[in-house]
């Protein structure tokens, strides 16, 4: 008999159903479709797949749930299945569909889909996802959403000043506009007010922020956006591993003599970390000596502002992340920063 070393199941969510596939990894024959199936993506619908997988798999292989981080539709059954003791392991879409372009087939369908993942789940060695803390999940709804109140702000407020300088315009409409501002402040000062009141609730997070607050340039809606989206460093185990995440990690294209490319940040990771540290990177080259110090190396080396600005948004990220582990204020000290922050040629 055949034996099986590795097990993987497939899904594909979708707003209403879940595409499924059971692939399984053996010795001699490789990754195999062992079976497919179709559930509603409800409580119903989860109960109905794990008994399915439980009389189609292998006993004595392991077996792994994967699925692909996109939108939302996901999330219910992620949970449902570390509830009851599964194995669970969420995927950026990029990288399935850099692994679904080394796959034979040409199809691009929800079944596809699942299969890829299944394949995906067995060949590689996939990190088990743990669900994020109630606190933190608040956090990231919040911030998020207090983010898309600020582009709406701005979107509105930049037609009010086209309909307040046209020549002929509406009294009424710029009256709309403005009664619409106002609430949408109101809603922003609100979900500040709350973010406060999440973090208050612990008190060793709230330490955590305080002292991360102490970074000259970091507030503290910018330290509650970070410890959001990277779920309190729950899976980060080193800085390097952090910067990659957010998408700041620096990629450099050489090959022989003829090809050198320009050094440039992947981003290819969180754009809201990326986001949230932009304008305290201006802040920081302001007040902050060490960081005001390698701005200017930087912009001495490349004559590009800008990059001196991401060196600086990749220091701020590290030291947030080493004061939380650490759970101390900020010290500045008169020290040379790593060869690897000005590696921006």
């Amino acid at each position: 008999m055949e034996t099986v070393i590795k097990q993987a199941v497939g899904i594909d969510c979708g707003s209403q159903e879940l595409v499924v596939t059971l692939g399984e990894l053996s010795i001699t024959q490789g990754f195999t479709c062992k079976s497919s199936q179709c559930f509603a993506n409800n409580e119903g619908g989860f109960k109905k797949l794990q008994k399915w997988v439980l009389d189609e798999l292998m006993p004595d292989a392991p077996i792994l749930y994967v699925m692909e981080a996109t939108g939302v539709y996901h999330e219910k059954l992620a949970y449902a299945l570390v509830i009851n003791g599964h194995r669970v392991s969420i995927v950026l879409p990029n990288k399935v569909n850099a692994f679904a372009k080394t796959c034979v087939s040409k199809k691009q369908d929800d079944l596809q889909a699942s299969k890829v993942l299944a394949e995906f789940g067995c060949v590689k060695h996939l990190t088990e996802w743990t669900p994020p803390s109630p606190l933190f999940a608040t956090l990231k709804i919040l911030t998020r959403e207090k983010l898309q109140l600020k582009r709406e702000l701005v979107l509105i407020q930049n037609q009010l000043h086209a309909e307040e300088t046209r020549a002929i315009g509406s009294k009424a409409t710029i009256k709309r506009m403005k009664a619409r501002c106002k609430l949408i402040e109101k809603q922003i000062c609100d979900i500040s007010k709350e973010i406060e009141e999440v973090l208050a609730q612990d008190e060793a997070v709230k330490e955590k922020v305080d002292n991360i607050c102490t970074i000259p340039g970091v507030g503290l809606q910018t330290a509650a956006i970070v410890i959001a989206e990277t779920n309190g460093f729950n899976l980060i185990r080193n800085s390097r591993q952090l910067v990659s995440y957010a998408g700041l990690d620096v990629i450099k294209k050489e090959s022989g003599i003829s090809v050198r490319g320009r050094s440039h940040i992947s981003k290819r990771g969180n754009i809201h970390l990326r986001q949230c540290l932009h304008f305290p990177a201006f802040t920081a080259v302001k007040y902050n000596k060490p960081l005001k110090n390698l701005h200017e190396r930087i912009v001495e080396r490349q004559a590009i502002k800008m990059k001196g600005y991401v060196a600086v948004q990749r220091k701020l990220l590290m030291l947030i992340f080493s004061l939380w582990k650490k759970n101390e204020p900020y010290k500045c000290l008169e020290q040379p920063v790593e060869a690897a922050l000005i590696e921006l040629d």
